[in-house]
């Protein structure tokens, strides 16, 4: 098993060469990356069993508060602006606490260790995917459309509607990886847990609802990212690109 690893990095290596061959610069974010991911998963092998018999609440919420805090990290170190661990903890906290609080609301997640900490991963994995996705696009557009706004607010336009259509294009933009799995699922991408919950003996019509809901909420879980990221970051944003 160990031999087939260490091969299986073959599949590290290949991007490895074509990014240092294109000068794209992300060589060693991507050979660290990789690193960090083995031995962060090693040591969540280990300590899965503990973790998973958690029942104290507190417990549980101490997990996921922690989960939202590394991702706010992350995503300060991604996407630099100003007040950006403020944004990005307040757009993936709040989007996060939403959709699971939603979940266990409707009684699709139960408050045990075994759901609530793997989808609530999940949940907030891919709020902090929309975030830095939003982000980036959102900066990227604003420089470019600099004068623009800057036309805008020269006729006493508000200056959030200013910003409209950069705000629609980086919202849009941040949604079309979770808007291609919607509709490529079933067909072309093969969720993961439906498989499992399948091949456990679960009964397939049960493992496709709970998926679809899981899939519901990576969808809300981007949109509410995305539009909270935007709203609470736009003047920081302006005051960048005019500098």
């Amino acid at each position: 098993m160990e031999l087939k690893f260490f091969l299986s990095y073959i599949l590290i290596l290949i991007p490895l060469i074509l990014l240092y061959r294109e000068n794209v610069g992300l060589e060693r974010e991507l050979l660290i990356s990789s690193i960090r991911a083995f031995l962060q998963l090693l040591i969540l092998g280990y300590a899965l069993l503990s973790i998973l018999r958690l029942e104290n609440l507190l417990g549980l919420t101490a997990i996921l508060f922690t989960m939202v805090l590394f991702a706010t990290f992350t995503a300060n170190r991604r996407i630099r602006i100003v007040n950006g661990y403020r944004i990005a903890f307040l757009s993936i906290s709040i989007s996060s606490l939403v959709v699971i609080g939603s979940t266990l609301l409707v009684g699709v997640l139960s408050l045990k260790a075994n759901e609530l900490i793997p989808i609530g991963g999940m949940i907030i994995g891919n709020a902090l995917n929309s975030y830095t996705q939003t982000i980036e696009r959102f900066k990227s557009e604003v420089k470019g459309g600099i004068e623009s706004i800057e036309n805008f607010l020269a006729l006493g336009t508000p200056l959030k509607e200013a910003f409209r259509l950069q705000i629609k294009v980086s919202i849009r933009a941040s949604l079309i990886p979770i808007i291609n799995n919607l509709q490529t699922l079933g067909i072309i991408w093969i969720p993961g847990i439906t498989a499992g919950m399948v091949l456990a003996g679960v009964d397939p019509i049960k493992a496709v609802f709970f998926q679809i809901v899981i899939m519901f909420s990576m969808v809300c879980v981007a949109v509410l990212t995305s539009y909270i990221a935007t709203n609470l970051s736009y003047k920081h944003i302006l005051w960048e690109s005019s500098d």
